[in-house]
């Protein structure tokens, strides 16, 4: 299994596919499936049952998972898709940085 350049809470930019250049916050990490879930991004229709929840049924729209290779880090100071490094603090600690600016991610 690879490691993964990208976290939960991070703001992402998309490279390829029908929501290209659009941006968003990861809201969740499929690791097994080298997928994410980001607000706003790859949004589907989904039909639902009527249930306790939704006595109504109907059409919902929702995240659908995008592979995480179509996805980049936006960089803090630019605002730019950018590569992450990683290195280690003074106290021992690793911490990603941007390739294109050298700033901390957080």
């Amino acid at each position: 299994m690879s490691k993964l350049h990208i976290k939960k809470n991070d703001t992402v930019i998309v490279l390829s596919g029908n929501d290209k250049g659009k941006t968003g916050k990861v809201l969740k990490i499929l690791v097994e499936e080298n997928r994410a879930i980001v607000e706003g991004i790859n949004v589907v229709s989904k039909s639902t049952k009527p249930s306790a929840k939704n006595p109504q049924g109907g059409i919902v729209k929702q995240e659908a998972p995008i592979q995480i290779s179509n996805l980049s880090l936006i960089d803090p100071k630019s605002g730019k898709a950018t590569r992450i490094s990683i290195k280690k603090n003074e106290d021992g600690t690793k911490v990603r940085i941007a390739k294109k600016s050298g700033e901390e991610i957080k």
